[in-house]
Formats: structure tokens, C-alpha cells, sequence
């Protein structure tokens, strides 16, 4: 099983998790009454998906599920943080429990990761499928003809069957008139 960032689905796991930790922040937020993320809020929480991304890529062992949980649950973390951060604070009445919140992100962050990790081992499994279906084969090219049948003093024994079921009955001599 290819590990870090050899799998071939470096890129598609960079994207997701940092895809998935930003919608997950901002969902979070907007649902607890933070309002949506805009101006200087948004371009911060594109670059914490970039770097969420782009540790999900690079580090060694990011195809396992714990690798993820913990990228994905840091984000989340920094994502709170950065949202808290610029004035964006939740309305206490018209959100949830942070009992609620916090075991609504803990569901997410492990269904986000056990996605990433079981897409990527997919990934893996299905590219070494593609590779041995189209790799070349290594079959020979014949360069000399095959020898041509020589005549033989006994007939081939499918000419003898043939032979032998052919029937040589007609009709009378009487009757061909």
C-alpha cells in the first residue's frame, strides 16, 4: 500500500481535507449563528486550506485515518480560532449546545477522515489495477514462420472420422431412371 506522498492520490487528498476542514468550520459557524465568513475571514480560512492541504500531501503517513483526524481536527481548531478571532462570535441563543457542537464536529472530523484514508487506499488499489492492464507485455516477436505442414504416410485422424461418418448410401439403381 503506497504511504505519503507516493500514493497517486496526493493531490485528490490534499484537496479533500482541506476542502472538507474549511466547509466543516464555516457550516459550524454559519449554523451556530456566526454569520458567513467574507473579506479578509474568507481568504484566511482559503489559506488554512491550503496548508491543511498541502500537510495532508506531504506528510509521510497522511493516507492513514489518524493522520487525517488529526489534519482535519487542527483545522477545525484554527478555523474556530480564526472565525473567534474577528468578531464573528456565535449568538448564544439561536445555535447549539457546545455539547452539541463539539460532538457534531467530532462525527464529521471522523466521517471526513475515514473517507480521505479509505478513498486513498481505493485510489491506490485501483491505479495498480490501470497500471498492469495497460502495462506492455513482454511477449516476443517471432521472426522466423512456423513450419509448414509436410505430407504424411498416414492420414491426419480427423480425415478418418470425416471419413467414417460420410454415408455412401443412395438411392436404388432402379430408381435413378
Amino acid at each position: 500500500m503506497p504511504t505519503g506522498s507516493t500514493s497517486p492520490a496526493i493531490h485528490l487528498r490534499g484537496l479533500a481535507a482541506g476542502s472538507l476542514t474549511v466547509a466543516l468550520a464555516t457550516a459550524a459557524h454559519t449554523a451556530s449563528g456566526g454569520g458567513f465568513p467574507s473579506g479578509a475571514t474568507a481568504a484566511q480560512l482559503v489559506l488554512l486550506a491550503v496548508v491543511i492541504g498541502g500537510l495532508s500531501a506531504t506528510i509521510r503517513g497522511a493516507d492513514r485515518f489518524r493522520v487525517q483526524f488529526v489534519l482535519i481536527a487542527v483545522g477545525q481548531l484554527l478555523g474556530h480560532l480564526l472565525l473567534g478571532a474577528v468578531g464573528h462570535h456565535h449568538a448564544a441563543a439561536a445555535g447549539p449546545s457546545a455539547a452539541t457542537m463539539i460532538t457534531a464536529h467530532l462525527v464529521a472530523i471522523t466521517c471526513g477522515a475515514a473517507l480521505i484514508a479509505t478513498a486513498g487506499y481505493l485510489c491506490a488499489a485501483l491505479s495498480r489495477v490501470v497500471r498492469t492492464a495497460i502495462a506492455p507485455t513482454s511477449t516476443p516477436i517471432r521472426l522466423t514462420l512456423p513450419a509448414a505442414f509436410v505430407s504424411a504416410d498416414q492420414p491426419l485422424r480427423s480425415a478418418l472420422l470425416l471419413a467414417a461418418s460420410m454415408s455412401h448410401r443412395g438411392p436404388p439403381v432402379c430408381a435413378v431412371r
